[in-house]
């Protein structure tokens, strides 16, 4: 099964997870991404989340300068945006628990 369709899907809740702890800038996000084992993200589909979360309303940014290069543009979950969060990972939850049944054979009939 091609995983680029899943991640579509997804992304946006991934994203609100991964900047649930720490802060981060682009790179940085699509890093601990990959590093959670969602190696097929591709770097334009995470900037272009960031910007619509951004948009949205549930990230805020802020720059760090840098000595060794370009200064850093860093988001932030913000309350709405931890809202978002808690909201989304419910609706995951319930879909992921709905699919594991119908896939283990255990579906309402």
């Amino acid at each position: 099964m091609d995983t680029t369709q899943l991640l579509k899907g997804v992304l946006d809740l991934a994203v609100l997870a991964v900047l649930r702890e720490e802060d981060g800038y682009g790179y940085d996000i699509l890093r601990r991404l990959r590093a959670s084992g969602l190696d097929e993200v591709g770097d334009a589909s995470v900037y272009g989340t960031l910007r619509r979360l951004f948009t949205a309303g549930y990230l805020t940014t802020y720059v760090v300068p840098s000595e060794e290069g370009p200064h850093r543009k860093y988001y932030a979950l913000n309350p709405a945006g931890r809202t978002q969060l808690t909201d989304a990972s419910t609706v995951w939850r319930g879909f992921a628990t709905t699919m594991n049944s119908l896939l283990d054979g255990r579906a309402a009939a």
